[in-house]
């Protein structure tokens, strides 16, 4: 069984944590976040945290591995997806502009 990193949290970021993870005008996905971490940071693995939740392993596990990577600030953004190529240029749309103008 693999084990997964440790978080180790100072006060400070302890206590923003906790107070996001109480929030009730706070995005869910966040305040989710936060409840991973806390539960990472408790010495819970990525099985324990997830049961608790209602989650997936792996996402517990992507979220504990986020905030260590990247801190509190990680927890905030999503990961960015690639979407749709565009199909317009930046010329052409230019372009559309200054003779609707």
């Amino acid at each position: 069984m693999r084990v997964a990193r440790p978080v180790v949290l100072d006060k400070q970021e302890k206590g923003w944590l906790e107070q996001i993870a109480r929030g009730r005008s706070l995005p869910a996905r966040l305040v989710e976040r936060a409840r991973i971490v806390l539960g990472a940071a408790s010495g819970m693995q990525d099985q324990q945290i997830a049961s608790e939740l209602g989650i997936t392993p792996e996402k517990a596990a992507r979220w504990r591995n986020r905030y260590l990577d990247g801190g509190i600030d990680a927890l905030e953004k999503d990961a960015s997806r690639p979407g749709r190529p565009r199909t317009i240029t930046g010329d052409r749309i230019t372009e559309v502009i200054r003779k609707t103008t």
